[in-house]
């Protein structure tokens, strides 16, 4: 039964393609030279490009994007504050400060500094030494503040991910995937809004040594304000970062790259194509009936299924395929169905590339059927399940 239940979800899917949005003949894929490569528009969630997205890498610096992730929550819920002060400790200082070789804010052994200091030694500089600082601080121990991260990760749908320590220097528990720190990138952009602006800060002195900003796309490719860069051994050069130009805001990852500047010239390619060869395409207004999933044992046979908002979607200028959707939803649906359920999801995408994912609920309510209606659908039920 459980086999034939998913068959039936298959089946029962919605197919419609949409005439009007067939584009021009092929014009070849864009090539990257990044083994892993995740490109996707803000405002819809379109996935522009997409290869290797989920498989996991070392995130080196990229996990610091999660310690600040839990840094801006505990400001957000007041569990501290800007001004909160915590004292270098001598692991934080040798781990993470000036003797490790890495990248430090400097941080003076025994000194105390401010939290808003030390969320801008990683924000700007990736200072090891500031996030032990802060795990020290807020949780007593890097252990456990790892142990918050994976629980924030987990609270945050990143599952693919999960952290050793706040730093991301090399250790066998640290993973993660470019799905993953993209889904969190934009976390901290819609959620952070303040926060984020941090990114962008070109230098940060402290200890009397001023550094420019670590993120090498700063500068170099037009409206990028955010976010971080990583390196490690088994996996090479990595990179998460946002840019909007227009009024149009789109986050890249890539990683796998063997060199700092094949990151920043595929970073520059990447942006420059996404933001050059798509343009928006509106499918369906907030309300309006995409659909109708049949009811089982309803007063109804079927209810409408809509978007909570405006259903739109960034296709190539010079597309080669068809945009197609459906719509997937577990069949049967049992009667009641309350207004404004969750009920499946429409799928668009263009060829066999999926675009975007959009929850559907119901229009509006279903009652219980009568009997009648009941033995109906319970015939129909058996009918299908024996074919």
């Amino acid at each position: 039964m459980r086999h034939s239940l998913a068959l039936a979800v298959l089946f029962l899917s919605v197919f419609f393609s949409l005439p009007a949005f067939a584009q021009k003949a092929p014009s070849g894929l864009f090539e990257t030279k990044a083994p892993q490569v995740l490109l996707i528009e803000a405002s819809t969630g379109t996935v522009l490009l997409a290869k290797g997205e989920d498989k996991p890498f070392p995130p080196a610096s990229l996990a610091k994007l999660m310690t600040l992730e839990i840094v801006f929550d505990a400001l957000k819920r007041q569990e501290v504050s800007l001004d909160t002060v915590y004292r270098v400790s001598e692991h934080a200082w040798r781990t993470g400060g000036a003797p490790s070789r890495t990248a430090t804010m400097f941080a003076a052994l025994n000194s105390e500094i401010r939290v808003e200091d030390l969320v801008k030694g990683i924000a700007v500089q990736m200072a090891n030494d500031s996030c032990i600082i802060l795990a020290e601080g807020m949780d007593g121990s890097e252990a456990k503040f790892a142990a918050r991260m994976n629980d924030r990760a987990r609270a945050l749908g990143l599952r693919g991910s999960a952290f050793a320590n706040p730093t991301g220097l090399p250790d066998p528990g640290n993973r993660t995937t470019l799905a993953d720190m993209i889904a969190l990138a934009r976390h901290i952009q819609s959620t952070y809004p303040d926060f984020y602006r941090l990114f962008a800060i070109p230098e940060f002195e402290w200890n009397k040594i001023a550094q420019r900003n670590r993120n090498p796309m700063l500068g170099r490719s037009a409206g990028v304000d955010g976010l971080g860069s990583g390196f490690a051994e088994e996996s090479g050069f990595s990179l998460v970062t946002s840019a909007e130009r227009d009024g149009r805001r789109l986050f890249l990852a890539v990683s796998g790259l063997p060199s700092d500047k094949e990151r920043a010239e595929e970073a520059v390619r990447l942006l420059d194509w996404g933001f050059s060869a798509f343009e928006m395409r509106h499918l369906y207004d907030a309300g309006q009936a995409i659909g109708a999933a049949s009811v089982y044992g309803g007063d109804a046979a079927k209810v409408d299924l809509v978007a909570a908002g405006p259903v739109d979607i960034f296709v190539p200028i010079d597309n080669p395929d068809r945009i197609q959707a459906r719509i997937v939803y577990r069949w049967p649906l049992r009667a009641p169905v309350a207004a404004d359920s969750d009920i499946g999801v429409l799928q668009v995408s263009s060829g066999d590339r999926l675009l975007r994912e959009v929850r559907l609920k119901s229009a509006a309510p279903v009652g219980a059927g009568t009997l009648s209606q009941k033995a109906g659908d319970a015939l129909f039920e058996l009918l299908f399940f024996w074919l």
